[in-house]
């Protein structure tokens, strides 16, 4: 009898989700063309209603249209189930005849996988295929979705400090990434020298202060004539609060059904502007928040980030076999390879940029940073010299 495999996707979409998603439908198919494969719609919440959506009957040629395009094709969400509303999706998976339940997703994803292999007592397996752009889950190199989205905040970086070399200013671009810097970081892997912006990063994994801001800015903008900023979302002082916390009023503050702050809002950004204008009066000062920009912009799907992101939905579709674990991206010095991890290694965890990416003594990226982030993404655009 042939198996029912279920995918859905949560959390915020990328560029290359749908081709994990493709990858999995495709790689089931070839191994066993009479799977049913059954796309959930708006992630757990699809499970939990039967809202489904028939894949294998989707031709291969349009599944790879849709792995090609930006978003989350079958719909995603950020619901948090508890007890009752995990047990909701079990008894779904159930009524569909589900033996195997891909779940494409962060650290919330993994953490909702968990809890419900536990509460299905073996007789569904369940998969976490990586995605997120912010390139925190513990046991991976890197993340589906993370290169396309640095390939966008790298040229955005680079595209800026040219704007500001030709009309000299301050400017801060903030950087989604939660509680992780690396996406904020990735804005100065191209920067060839200390004279290219930006020249100051800051990251969560070092605590912030909005005075060494203005400190910095003014020693930077003294040095070379302007300052060009990458900064995270998720900055938290030195009292561990994210920055937002202390800038923008309580009752303005906005948090997902994680609990997660909703950290990269513009009250953020205009509370930086105002800091840094009141500081530096008379000065050209811009800050941009990029939002949602960098996760699924059409124009930069990077092709190793989509070939990856197919390869660990085929490489899950593989682990759904046998049983359940998270998929994992390893590199192993040439190049990168799935490997198949527990639940409980990913699930509720948070990889943290290593404290070695960054200047020991200045907040910018060290060699071993940059070596990083070049690593993973594409060589820079050829620019020509600056005439001032």
């Amino acid at each position: 009898m042939s198996e029912t495999l279920v995918i859905a996707q949560g959390g915020g979409p990328t560029a290359v989700i749908n081709q994990t998603m493709a990858g999995a439908v495709i790689e089931t198919l070839r191994r066993d063309p009479a799977s049913r494969v059954l796309g959930a719609r708006f992630g757990v919440r699809g499970v939990r209603d039967g809202n489904f959506v028939d894949l294998a009957a989707i031709p291969e040629a349009e599944l790879r249209r849709i792995a090609a395009t930006p978003g989350a094709a079958l719909g995603s969400t950020r619901d948090k189930p508890d007890e009752a509303y995990c047990q909701a999706i079990v008894d779904g998976l159930r009524r569909a005849g589900a033996t195997r339940f891909i779940y494409i997703g962060g650290n919330d994803t993994a953490s909702t996988l968990q809890i419900l292999d536990d509460a299905a007592g073996g007789d569904i397996h369940f998969v976490h295929a990586p995605k997120t752009i912010d390139n925190d889950l513990v046991e991976n190199d890197h993340t589906p979705g993370f290169i396309s989205a640095a390939e966008f905040v790298a040229n955005a970086f680079l595209s800026i400090d040219h704007d500001f070399r030709a009309m000299p200013g301050i400017y801060v671009g903030i950087v989604m990434g939660r509680h992780a810097g690396f996406l904020t970081a990735s804005g100065a892997a191209w920067a060839e020298d200390d004279v290219e912006g930006p020249h100051l990063v800051y990251v969560p994994e070092r605590p912030f202060a909005v005075a060494r801001l203005i400190d910095d800015v003014k020693a930077a903008r003294s040095r070379y004539g302007r300052c060009v900023v990458a900064m995270s979302e998720g900055v938290t002082g030195i009292d561990g609060r994210p920055l937002v916390e202390s800038l923008i009023a309580p009752d303005r503050i906005e948090r997902d059904a994680h609990g997660n702050v909703q950290l990269s809002g513009g009250d953020l950004g205009l509370a930086v502007q105002s800091a840094l204008g009141e500081a530096l009066r008379g000065a050209r000062v811009r800050v941009d928040t990029f939002g949602f920009l960098p996760r699924g912009f059409i124009g930069i799907i990077n092709p190793t980030d989509a070939a990856e992101a197919f390869a660990a939905g085929a490489f899950a579709a593989e682990v759904a076999e046998t049983g359940s674990g998270s998929v994992a991206l390893h590199h192993d010095g040439r190049t990168t390879v799935m490997v198949r991890v527990p639940l409980s290694c990913v699930a509720g965890k948070t990889r943290a940029m290593p404290d070695a990416f960054l200047d020991p003594s200045a907040n910018r990226l060290s060699g071993e940073g940059r070596a990083y982030f070049r690593r993973l993404l594409p060589q820079r655009p050829d620019t020509g010299p600056a005439l001032v």
